[in-house]
């Protein structure tokens, strides 16, 4: 291939597959648990439904189960695909890759670059950006990339994060743009901070709320400076048919948004307008998910990009404590419009048992 081919290599997301776990609980059902108003979750955090995992299922179920759907709906031959990478940080162990249990349950092995990568949850957009640049270079050779979001969200019982917390995952095929294309250019913003974190050995992350709020204030901030560069901000944004968000809770992306707005110096209203009309609709999947880290903005992603007819763009923000972020831009392909992957969400919602309070403090371990 020579490199003028390589460099135009028609590259983004060719299949998506999604998979939520099959238990959920309502904020509600928590906040009565807690001896919390319930209207502190939901209207405070924006929440509405926690996806929770049986003890007997996890992480690698969920990437697994969500690799099965996004190769089956490619329809490729497997034996295309040169690349496996996994974004978590729910890890299974300290040396060897969450993508090689991945792989064995897939029947993957030969020549396929197979890795876990970790960022917090900026993971599953490195994952991504690695995939795209991959094939955009011409080093694949033409094959193809899977690339898998996934992970579990748990909270220590009574941590002011319970109320967020989920699980899920996301896996996309990386190949012809036949979903959609995705930008080459994007938009990184990275500062060494300690907002979030998880030392060896612990079994729940460590949180400093206020910092980290900030730090995901300011990425966007600097993001979106970035890609509206010298252009008018409102014209700019006004391309875009919708604007995806890493989701730690509804209420946190508001007020990201609000900060990117005030940067412009919009109206409190215009910001508003901006929030209903083209972040909060990419967030239905999300609020009855709770946040699944890496996962979380490709759920919006995915959200976004069903029913956009060919050309339309979609902004993906992505942030990972510590902290790295990156915006991306893509542009809808021609299976966008039918949005298949949108049964995956259906059949999950509809298969899933609801949890009551005294179930859950059960397989918490209470």
């Amino acid at each position: 291939m020579s490199a003028h081919a390589a460099a135009v290599t028609p590259t983004g997301i060719a299949s998506i597959g999604l998979h939520f776990p099959p238990l959920a609980m309502s904020v509600e059902e928590l906040a009565q648990l807690r001896g919390e108003d319930p209207k502190k979750y939901t209207l405070g955090l924006g929440c509405k439904e926690m996806s929770l995992c049986p003890p007997d299922y996890g992480v690698v179920e969920l990437a697994t189960k969500a690799a099965q759907r996004a190769i089956r709906r490619w329809g490729g031959d497997r034996t295309r695909l040169g690349m496996l990478a996994v974004g978590t940080e729910t890890a299974v162990d300290m040396s060897r890759p969450l993508s090689a249990w991945v792989a064995d349950r897939l029947g993957l092995r030969g020549a396929v670059r197979s890795y876990e990568v970790k960022h917090a949850c900026y993971g599953g957009t490195l994952a991504v950006k690695q995939a795209t640049e991959w094939r955009m270079s011409g080093a694949a050779q033409g094959k193809a990339a899977l690339v898998i979001a996934a992970d579990v969200a748990l909270y220590e019982q009574g941590d002011p994060g319970e109320p967020t917390q989920g699980a899920g995952a996301v896996a996309m095929v990386i190949d012809e743009p036949n979903v959609a294309a995705i930008d080459s250019m994007s938009y990184p913003w990275s500062e060494p901070e300690f907002d979030f974190w998880r030392p060896v050995g612990t079994s729940y992350p460590l949180v400093d709320g206020p910092l980290s709020l900030e730090c995901y204030k300011r990425a966007a901030e600097n993001c979106f400076k970035a890609l509206v560069a010298k252009r008018n901000p409102e014209e700019a944004l006004s391309e875009l048919a919708a604007i995806c968000f890493h989701v730690p809770f509804p209420k946190m992306v508001k007020k990201a948004v609000f900060r990117v707005g005030e940067f412009f110096g919009w109206s409190p209203e215009k910001i508003e307008e901006l929030f209903r009309d083209k972040v909060n609709p990419t967030m239905v999947w999300n609020s009855l998910c709770g946040n699944a880290y890496t996962a979380s903005l490709w759920i919006s992603v995915a959200n976004a990009l069903k029913g956009l007819a060919i050309g339309q763009r979609v902004a993906a923000f992505s942030y990972g404590s510590g902290f790295g972020a990156e915006l991306l831009t893509l542009e809808a392909g021609p299976m966008a419009l039918a949005g298949a992957w949108e049964e995956d969400i259906e059949e999950d919602l509809a298969s899933r048992q609801q949890v009551t309070a005294a179930e859950y403090e059960t397989f918490r371990g209470t």
